[in-house]
């Protein structure tokens, strides 16, 4: 399956000041599979380790930084002929090699000829708890379950993924019956890249549902495996409850709601790891939509969405039926379609996301982004209606902001608001 991120490790590849990189993901975005991907159509061959409990590459790093010893050693375990910039060399769940990480300083200082890429499903967490960090070493990409985008390459829909990046608003109305049906497929699918596969091949709603299941587990099974000991139970609290939180009028992470009477101070290690393992993205309030949002932010108020639309489905237990049928679901459409966005708006490069809520006041705006030099309050709507007093009444108080509206609609650029299919809205932010 195509994925868009394929260009960036071109552009990583053919970089001047290129360095060891890092991909970033949660665990089954498909972050292996791409690299070996990449690594076949670009190179004249891939030397692929997989470093979770193999014997073979235990003591890799253990006894110096000797790079002609290292590159010998990788040569040997692949079996392949490691080339200066022919081969592409991989490190699966580098996490746990000792002094893996610590490697990459040296493939950047004494081998920057040779091209290394590593992977892990847990590799954000040990980047902020774990060995020395190689700052200014390495290059960093994320990679994110599947968009909507790249849902549709999946899907064969080539003509409709052109007319949808080449922003063709006109085209797009007429297709306007195409792109909500797959839009709502998109809805229970998701964007991981099994659950996709399996959906494109069989149509099969029932397996498609018991492939996210699995995924969670795995999830859960990391948590119990890996997360400190003491930490374990708060972060499946933390975890268990985001359906239910997302459910709320006010979709404000409020730690009452995990359990009576439970306070910030002893839950935040738990919701940070949940961060940091890709598994969640957090979503400050800012106290002003103003430039630049990172002064106004609220550190205390925050919103937690699923990093995929498809596995929040198969956490609430929503039948396939209420996700596929157009009006079928109407008490939790708002708070699965705000995940939605939020999803697609995590894979958009280069802009600062928050959502903004008045003091003393039932003003809340659902995202407030920040792209360039320019600030777009968001308000998102799940279907057709789309009445609501608060982008108005922000937009007449702050007349400098751009307003964008996503629901079900057609494009239509309003006076002070443009109107934005939800299936286009990442596009328009790039």
């Amino acid at each position: 399956m195509k994925r868009t991120i394929i260009q960036d490790l071109i552009n990583w590849k053919q970089s001047q000041d290129r360095k060891p990189l890092i991909l970033l993901g949660a665990r089954q975005v498909g972050k292996t599979y791409i690299l070996k991907q990449f690594g076949k159509q670009e190179y004249e061959n891939v030397a692929y380790i997989n470093c979770d409990n193999n014997a073979l590459v235990q003591n890799l790093f253990a006894e110096d930084y000797n790079m002609e010893r290292i590159i010998l050693s990788i040569g040997a375990i692949t079996g392949e002929n490691i080339k200066k910039n022919k081969t592409l060399i991989i490190f699966d769940e580098i996490q746990e090699l000792p002094k893996g990480l610590s490697a990459l300083k040296y493939f950047c200082e004494d081998a920057p000829d040779y091209h290394v890429a590593v992977a892990g499903s847990l590799l954000g967490i040990t980047l902020h708890y774990g060995e020395s960090f190689p700052v200014g070493k390495v290059n960093i990409l994320n990679l994110y379950p599947m968009n909507f985008e790249e849902f549709l390459l999946a899907k064969g829909k080539n003509q409709l993924y052109n007319i949808l990046t080449e922003k063709q608003w006109e085209v797009i109305k007429g297709l306007q019956s195409q792109f909500i049906q797959l839009l709502r497929e998109y809805y229970f699918v998701g964007g991981m890249p099994e659950a996709v596969l399996k959906f494109t091949q069989t149509n099969d709603a029932v397996s498609v549902r018991q492939i996210q299941k699995d995924i969670l587990s795995a999830y859960e099974k990391d948590i119990s495996k890996h997360a400190p000991k003491d930490t374990v139970v708060r972060i499946n609290q933390v975890w268990n409850s985001i359906p239910s939180q997302l459910a709320k009028e006010n979709k404000k992470f409020i730690y009452g709601v995990i359990k009576k009477g439970a306070r910030a101070k002893e839950y935040e290690l738990a919701v940070q790891w949940l961060i940091d393992a890709g598994l969640v993205y957090k979503v400050n309030r800012v106290r002003k939509p103003t430039m630049p949002l990172k002064v106004y932010e609220d550190i205390a108020a925050f919103k937690l969405y699923l990093l995929d639309t498809g596995l929040l489905g198969a956490m609430s237990d929503i039948p396939a039926e209420l996700l596929l049928l157009p009006n079928a679901m109407k008490e939790s459409k708002g708070d699965y379609t705000e995940n939605f966005i939020s999803s697609q708006l995590h894979t958009v490069k280069d802009i600062v996301i928050n959502y903004y809520s008045k003091e003393n006041s039932t003003l809340e705006i659902d995202f407030v982004i920040q792209k360039n030099a320019d600030i777009y309050p968001i308000e998102v709507k799940s279907e057709a209606n789309v009445q609501s007093k608060s982008l108005k009444t922000l937009i007449k108080d702050n007349p400098n902001l751009k307003g964008v509206r996503a629901s079900m609609l057609d494009y239509k650029e309003q006076e002070n608001i443009t109107n934005v299919p939800l299936y286009a809205l990442k596009i328009y932010f790039n």
